[in-house]
C-alpha cells in the first residue's frame, strides 16, 4: 500500500477543514495531505503539502493515527488502497488561504461536518481531537460507502 499524509490544523476551540475542490475526495472536508515525493520523508511530505494546499508551514505537529483504507478491486488498480499519516499541528507560520485544490475553513469541534466528509472520518477523528492516538481499517465499496471498519485507540 502507498503512503499519504493527512494534516489538521487546530487551536483550543476549532479545527481547520478544507474543502477538496478537484481530484481524489473532491467535494469533501478534510484535512490538507498527499503522496510523498521520492526521498521525502512522511513528516515532510505533511508539511510541503500543507504548505502547497493551503499557504501555511507547520511548525509544531504530532502524528496522531495511522489509518489503513481499502478499496474494491478496480480501485485498488488504480491505487485507492493507501495508508495515512494522520498529524495534528497546533502551530503553524502563516494565514490559511485558498488554492486551486482545497478551500480552508475554521469549524468549531462540535461544529464538524461529518455528514461532508469521508463515512470513516467520524468513527476517529473526534478521538484524536481529543488526544487518542488511533490505528484504524476501513473497508469501502464501489461507491466509496463504508462497508467495514476497526478502530483502535
Amino acid at each position: 500500500m502507498r503512503q499519504a499524509t493527512l494534516l489538521f490544523l487546530k487551536d483550543d476551540s476549532r479545527i481547520l477543514l478544507a474543502m477538496k475542490k478537484r481530484g481524489f475526495g473532491e467535494g469533501r472536508w478534510n484535512g490538507v495531505g498527499g503522496k510523498p515525493h521520492e526521498g521525502e520523508t512522511i513528516e515532510q511530505a505533511a508539511k510541503r503539502e500543507c504548505e502547497e494546499e493551503i499557504g501555511v508551514i507547520p511548525t509544531s505537529m504530532r502524528q496522531v493515527a495511522v489509518l489503513n483504507f481499502y478499496f474494491p478491486k478496480e480501485k485498488q488498480r488504480q491505487g485507492f488502497n493507501q495508508q495515512v499519516i494522520v498529524f495534528m499541528c497546533s502551530k503553524w507560520l502563516g494565514e490559511p488561504a485558498e488554492t486551486e485544490e482545497m478551500a480552508p475553513k475554521w469549524f468549531g469541534l462540535e461544529e464538524i461536518p461529518y455528514e461532508a466528509m469521508w463515512s470513516d472520518d467520524k468513527y476517529w477523528l473526534p478521538k484524536v481531537i481529543n488526544g487518542e492516538y488511533v490505528t484504524a481499517d476501513f473497508y469501502f465499496d464501489d461507491s466509496d460507502g463504508l462497508l467495514k471498519y476497526s478502530v483502535n485507540s
